[in-house]
């Protein structure tokens, strides 16, 4: 007899399976090039759509993470050494595939001294050399606090600085052992201080066992940091090794804190069941850039 990772996914769970002529090319692309995105490594529910777009979000610095998050599905381990040629390669591809927008995030790293800072600025220079009409945003892990790598990355000129918060206060330290929801926010803050014309973006996963007014607190906190832009989705347990989903919020229930969200003044809040940090932001960034 199996047990089951997660209860049955609700009916507004249905997506189409991936496999159109965009997808298989751009999965051809990624392996040719020895590239990896968090679309498979975080195993994302919106790959299929989001790869027939042309769009997707790159993964650098590897795909081993020195930290174990509770609801993470990338690898956790001991990286080993770092990839310099990396920013070249991934240049290339966002030109060929002449990219208008293009999200890059990253493993945690805090084996390395700046965090991977470097090269995250290495990657939007690159890319901005070869393809200049691409906007480049960027998904940062919380370099321990470092306000010289926060620095770095922003030096650079990323279209949006997007760091995830993930989970509420209360339980964000049995959801991510290893990160501190005040320096998470505290991150935001010091990018809105050092490039107030960079939006910030923050997200958080519903469904580990936070209320309702856990989230709308959350929300409170991150427009108390000047933080733009948000996304809030469902969270899908990867295995059974990780945190159980204590419920599926509704549509509608996701409706409504869209709805306190723009009413707090977020330029823009993306909220859904299968909403992801980087699902259509290029449309976020839009709604932050003419607000």
């Amino acid at each position: 007899m199996t047990t089951r990772t997660r209860p049955r996914l609700p009916e507004w769970f249905k997506v189409p399976m991936p496999g159109g002529s965009n997808y298989r090319q751009l999965k051809h692309l990624m392996r040719s090039s020895n590239l990896h995105t968090v679309c498979e490594e975080a195993r994302c529910p919106n790959i299929g759509d989001c790869w027939e777009r042309r769009s997707a979000t790159f993964m650098i610095l590897g795909e081993i993470c020195t930290r174990a998050c509770r609801y993470c599905a990338v690898t956790t381990g001991r990286p080993s050494g770092l990839d310099v040629g990396e920013p070249q390669r991934l240049a290339k591809v966002v030109k060929r595939m002449n990219l208008n927008y293009c999200v890059i995030t990253s493993v945690n790293r805090d084996d390395l001294a700046d965090g991977g800072a470097l090269v995250f600025a290495m990657c939007i220079q690159q890319i901005k050399k070869v393809l200049p009409t691409c906007r480049v945003e960027v998904l940062i892990p919380d370099f321990e606090g470092s306000d010289l790598a926060l620095r770095r990355v922003l030096q650079a000129g990323p279209a949006v600085l997007n760091h995830n918060i993930e989970s509420v206060r209360r339980i964000f330290p049995k959801v991510r052992p290893r990160g501190d929801y005040q320096l998470s926010l505290n991150l935001l803050r010091r990018s809105k201080e050092i490039a107030p014309h960079i939006p910030t973006k923050s997200g958080i996963i519903v469904g580990m066992g936070e209320s309702a007014a856990d989230v709308v607190t959350t929300m409170k906190d991150l427009r108390a940091v000047g933080c733009d832009l948000l996304t809030i989705g469902q969270y899908l347990r990867p295995t059974k090794d990780h945190l159980p989903i204590d419920r599926f919020y509704t549509p509608s229930e996701f409706a409504d804190l869209a709805s306190i969200g723009r009413d707090l003044g977020f330029k823009h809040v993306a909220s859904g069941p299968l909403v992801r940090s980087s699902y259509h932001a290029d449309e976020q960034h839009d709604a932050a850039d003419v607000a």
